[in-house]
């Protein structure tokens, strides 16, 4: 058994061979942050290398024990993950050298603590450091006996299963884990290494109890690590924001924390890919003018995002909104959530292909709403562009990107001037226009409009169609003819279009040729 009392024999009997070190106190824990495929899938997004963070050994905890959900928080998750022992030191060690330098394999529970996690920076030293926030054993397991592409991890919530995933599934091989951080500095006799967690990890409560077992089914006697066992507690000490960061939670935590949007009780997302192929190209091609008019003829008039232009002339963006939204600016709010992992690095580092980032700065262009290196952040992630009713910093640093921004202008300020990144992902005001997650955004030369997504195809559609039907008014005004009847279409007009275009009316425009609106008309 792994406990306080620990002596060095049980784990000589374990490994039949000598150590230095107990692992009840390891010189080092070093957890990885993204490991398994099916954990990797669910976040979105695969790593090319594995990264690293490190936690306190006052985080180890027993089996049995208890762990503390502090007051005031939410997002206390487990993580069931296989754990690696090292029994030699190990430095520079080649991926055939690195498991003979393993001296144990047992199970682990990497809890953390989301509603503190963004102000970590990927740290995690709060958020994952507490105190029985790793739990070890209860039993080692010999890694020479087993083979490190064949390990189990199974975790259980109240007798329910929740996590089953085994070695196969890896992005990195635990040898590789071995031997990459051995580049770096000695792997000492005792340090733990905790590889990572497979999908299924979620939110648990005060009241709840998870068991964490790791075992080697296809080895001789199927050894095993026994249940690791831990039940959480309510803790009753609130953080002191005088002297630290306050637990702070938004849904991209909770989303993160419980696995999925679903699991944690909010609307699904209208995804990118909602926005086909074929739709994009249509949107592409007409433009905003045409669409503008044809949201109107259907009773939407607050579609546009007011004063925002384009940084690079003649560029045009396609795309669904991920919103990210600032509050005035306020001394303490800009404390606690205007450093670190912030709302604003979180909207930049979560985009996905071919959304657009609509930021809600209230229409101050006095201070930046993103810079050069954010920006570059997004055009790496594929994002088709940016809209800020707020101003732009290093304006031409960005145009070079190449990424299309439409903002009030440049402005050399820095965010904490007049904002405080406070949420993404949530329902905002940019320039007068509502914004949700999954809009339609379309900007070109004439500005930004916002579509609702149900009505983005009829839309496109019925704006290609007045293109069309434009281009032939203009013909008919450059031969000399007068705009009288013509634009818009009277009746008399309309069967000579329609003559020439051989094909029937289209609903999109007014076959009575009487104008309905300001914008029933032509776009010219």
């Amino acid at each position: 058994m792994i406990s306080n009392t620990t002596h060095k024999a049980s784990i000589h009997s374990a490994r039949r061979r000598p150590v230095t070190a107990s692992i009840t106190r390891p010189g080092k824990i070093i957890a990885i942050h993204l490991s398994y495929a099916s954990r990797a899938d669910q976040r979105g997004r695969r790593p090319a290398a594995p990264s690293y963070f490190f936690k306190p050994a006052s985080s180890v905890g027993v089996s049995g024990g208890t762990v503390e959900r502090p007051a005031g928080t939410e997002l206390l998750a487990f993580e069931g993950e296989i754990a690696l022992v090292i029994g030699t030191p190990a430095r520079h060690v080649t991926l055939d050298q690195a498991w003979a330098h393993v001296g144990w394999v047992t199970a682990s529970n990497d809890l953390g603590l989301y509603d503190l996690r963004a102000n970590d920076k990927g740290s995690n030293v709060r958020s994952k450091g507490g105190d029985g926030y790793t739990p070890l054993g209860p039993e080692l397991i010999d890694a020479r006996a087993v083979d490190p592409g064949a390990l189990r991890v199974r975790a259980w919530v109240n007798g329910e299963l929740r996590q089953d995933d085994t070695t196969a599934g890896l992005i990195f091989p635990l040898a590789q884990l071995v031997a990459d951080l051995s580049q770096h500095f000695t792997l000492e006799t005792g340090d733990v290494i905790l590889t990572g967690t497979p999908a299924g990890s979620s939110v648990i409560v005060p009241g709840d109890v998870v068991e964490i077992e790791v075992n080697a089914p296809d080895a001789v006697g199927s050894p095993s690590s026994g249940r690791l066992v831990t039940t959480v507690t309510q803790g009753e000490t609130p953080f002191d924001g005088d002297i630290g960061s306050l637990p702070a939670v938004d849904d991209l935590q909770r989303t993160e924390a419980w696995g999925s949007r679903e699991e944690a009780g909010l609307l699904a997302e209208t995804p990118a890919a909602g926005l086909s192929p074929d739709l994009r190209a249509k949107l592409l091609e007409a433009p905003t003018a045409g669409l503008s008019a044809q949201l109107r003829k259907r009773g939407h008039h607050s579609c546009f995002v007011d004063g925002v232009g384009a940084n690079i002339p003649g560029s045009k963006i396609v795309g669904t909104a991920k919103t990210l939204r600032f509050v005035p600016f306020r001394e303490d709010l800009f404390a606690s959530h205007g450093g670190g992992y912030n709302a604003q690095k979180r909207a930049f580092d979560a985009v996905e292909e071919g959304e657009v980032i609509v930021i809600e700065a209230r229409g101050d262009a006095t201070t930046g709403t993103l810079g050069d290196i954010l920006a570059l952040r997004a055009k790496v992630r594929g994002a088709a562009g940016v809209v800020t009713d707020g101003g732009v910093r290093d304006f031409d640093a960005v145009a070079e990107i190449g990424l299309p921004v439409f903002s009030q202008g440049a402005h050399p300020s820095v965010l904490g001037r007049r904002h405080v990144p406070w949420d993404v992902d949530v329902t905002i005001s940019c320039g007068g226009a509502t914004v949700q997650p999954g809009d339609i955004v379309v900007g070109d030369g004439d500005g930004v409009i916002v579509i609702p997504p149900g009505l983005a195809d009829e839309i496109a559609d019925a704006a290609l169609a007045q293109e069309v039907e434009d281009a032939w008014v203009a013909e008919q005004v450059a031969a000399g003819h007068p705009v009288d009847g013509l634009f818009p279409l009277n009746a008399a007009w309309r069967e000579k279009y329609e003559a020439a275009a051989g094909s029937p009316s289209d609903s999109s425009s007014d076959s009575s040729g009487s104008s309905s609106g300001p914008d029933s008309g032509p776009r010219r």
